[in-house]
């Protein structure tokens, strides 16, 4: 069965470094697009990044094109220019006003390429502070994200670039918005994504939660739980998490582990009754837990509907027994011959993955 392939036929160019940008072009590239990235000739800087950003090219990067081409010669930026008058989008998320000086604007496309969809990816959009100079980790600073993900006082980023691939996906939103007007008014439009207004986006429950309670939101560490039972325990050998989100979920879990005097509680029926009583009951659950391994306790919870899960590594996703029969992670080859496995956009059509192999573009 072939791989669906419902962006086919799309020409996008890519003017993009690092993750944000190239993260939109890889989710419309896996839809199907015919992406092409523009280079300079000595290749993207993200190619070589160590620690932490070895992965972002490798990830963001898989069926995609290259070009390279010296964007401070007139023949590169005529031959940039011819590329983008032939595209239908165009992804950037240099500097602003990187590219318009380069005559590489959205004003100076589109006056020649109507329909040319111009997806800016930015730090801020356009207002007091456009000009700054944002990535992942100031944008979760600046936007309250980083404030409720550590421990009072103790601010910390979220585990992965959770703002510039969420991001990148909020541009493909709006490039795909605009790509079903362009069907009625024949005309593309300029797309403006931000990594600053994506984290205030995304922390818009907390803010919400002031305005219903007229309280702040204490940072996740120290929150007063929305469930009784929504808890990281302890076992013999490793962690595992464990929620009891519904009234006949606690009555389950009770059954499951044996905890007929916490069922026979009738103060403890009700959800909000269990979250005022947390301080009584963990303290008995997390003993009880304690004498389980972790297999044992998956094994009483599987298929019983309560919410559960190991604590896993990236690395253990490499070896997950779902990931491995849904054929979530894509065969993908790397600059220097290594083959790996890397997630696929986490989207099905009519039951079936996008996955399929992929080697990473080489320079130009």
């Amino acid at each position: 069965m072939s791989v669906p392939t419902p962006l086919a036929g799309l020409k996008v160019i890519e003017f993009t470094h690092m993750v944000m940008g190239p993260a939109a072009g890889a989710i419309l590239a896996a839809l199907g697009a015919e992406v092409t990235r523009v280079e300079p000739p000595e290749g993207d800087k993200t190619r070589t990044l160590l620690g932490s950003g070895a992965g972002y090219f490798p990830m963001y990067n898989r069926h995609k094109g290259s070009i390279a081409l010296d964007l401070k010669s007139p023949d590169g930026i005529a031959t940039a220019r011819a590329l983008a008058l032939d595209a239908d989008i165009l992804i950037e998320n240099f500097r602003p006003g990187a590219l318009d000086r380069l005559g590489l604007g959205y004003d100076a496309l589109s006056a020649e390429n109507p329909r040319l969809i111009y997806c800016s990816a930015k730090g801020f959009l356009p207002g007091p502070y456009e000009n700054r100079t944002a990535l992942d980790e100031v944008a979760q600073m600046m936007g309250g994200l980083a404030y409720m993900t550590g421990p009072p006082g103790r601010p910390l980023r979220a585990g992965s670039s959770v703002i510039d691939v969420t991001g990148g996906m909020f541009g493909v939103i709006g490039v795909l918005a605009a790509l079903e007007e362009r069907h009625r008014t024949g005309r593309g439009r300029l797309i403006q994504a931000s990594l600053f207004e994506t984290t205030v986006y995304m922390v818009g429950q907390h803010m919400a939660q002031l305005a219903v309670t007229g309280k702040a939101a204490s940072p996740m560490p120290a929150r007063i739980s929305a469930w009784a039972i929504y808890d990281v325990f302890e076992t013999r050998d490793d962690p595992v998490f464990i929620g009891v989100v519904t009234d006949g979920l606690w009555e389950t879990f009770c059954r499951l582990f044996g905890l007929d005097a916490l069922w026979a509680d009738e103060s403890l029926r009700r959800n909000n009754d269990r979250v005022q009583q947390r301080e009584r009951i963990l303290p008995e659950i997390r003993t009880l837990i304690a004498t389980f391994t972790r297999g044992e306790v998956i094994a009483r919870l599987d298929g019983s509907g309560l919410p559960f899960a190991p604590i896993g590594r990236p690395e253990d996703m490499f070896d997950d027994p779902h990931l491995a029969a849904t054929g979530a992670l894509e065969p993908v080859t790397l600059p220097d011959g290594t083959q790996t496995r890397l997630p696929t956009l986490p989207i099905a059509f009519d039951g079936q993955l996008l996955a399929r192999s992929s080697k990473l573009p080489g320079v130009g």
